[in-house]
């Protein structure tokens, strides 16, 4: 049976804080093979992932590798870019909600690393195996509203490759590779509420996705190679139109 909760009475997080302790002392009794999902902004908040930006926008072009997309609507920008951990998102992950005033928070510098420390403090506190799956929310292409995903993960399979293997009527699967991490991540977003304060939740039931040695997070960013979609539609329509001027030219 699959169970998710949230960890109640997580307080506000400032650097420095010891995320690890804090989680511990809350969990309540946890058992072997249970997952944590934790919410990426405070784990930025523990890390001092601070920087002074006047202007966030700014903050944004600093965090961008590369725009996907730029649609200007009443009242600002909305920019799609690759950030520097290779995650497409709006605004590159640069947030300006609950910082301080003056400065924006950016994600982890490297997500699945912050989940390994995680994950090791936890398992020694508790003797247990544990994951551990950091998230962050994500719009979707062709989809309204937005939803969690697994952007750094530790001592969790977030890729269950079933290929090779039989469907209930003994085909052979050839492609399906559920996106665990993600699924997991989308999961606990229903029970942490980002109103309420809730940033880490448990997910209990999950224990044969454990394993210590699995690929984290970053195994589920598509490499540029494979990426059918790396722009816009309006951005690739004045790319190509720029190379066919060009090339009668």
């Amino acid at each position: 049976m699959l169970t998710v909760w949230a960890i109640e009475g997580i307080p506000e997080i400032v650097a420095g804080d010891d995320l690890a302790a804090i989680i511990g002392a809350l969990a309540g009794a946890l058992e072997d093979g249970d997952i944590l999902a934790i919410t990426s902004k405070i784990v930025s908040k523990a890390e001092g992932r601070f920087v002074k930006a006047a202007d966030r926008e700014q903050a944004i072009t600093d965090e961008t590798v590369r725009v996907v997309a730029t649609r200007t609507y009443p009242g600002g920008v909305t920019r799609i870019v690759e950030n520097r951990l290779g995650i497409v998102a709006a605004a590159a992950g640069v947030d300006a909600s609950n910082t301080p005033r003056g400065t924006v928070l950016l994600l982890p510098e490297n997500p699945d690393a912050s989940a390994l420390r995680l994950r090791k403090a936890l398992e020694a506190r508790f003797g247990l195996r544990l994951g551990v799956i950091i998230t962050d929310t994500l719009g979707r292409a062709w989809r309204e509203g937005q939803t969690d995903v697994a952007i750094g993960a530790s001592g969790v399979r977030v890729l269950d490759d079933l290929r090779g293997s039989a469907d209930t009527q003994g085909r052979r699967l050839d492609v399906t590779v559920p996106a665990t991490g993600d699924e997991i991540a989308a999961a606990t977003d229903l029970v942490k509420r980002k109103s309420d304060g809730l940033p880490v939740a448990v997910v209990r039931g999950l224990a044969h996705l454990l394993a210590a040695d699995a690929d984290g997070a970053k195994s589920l960013i598509r490499p540029a190679a494979k990426d059918m979609f790396r722009l816009g539609t309006d951005e690739a329509w004045n790319l190509g139109f720029a190379a066919g001027k060009a090339s009668r030219d």
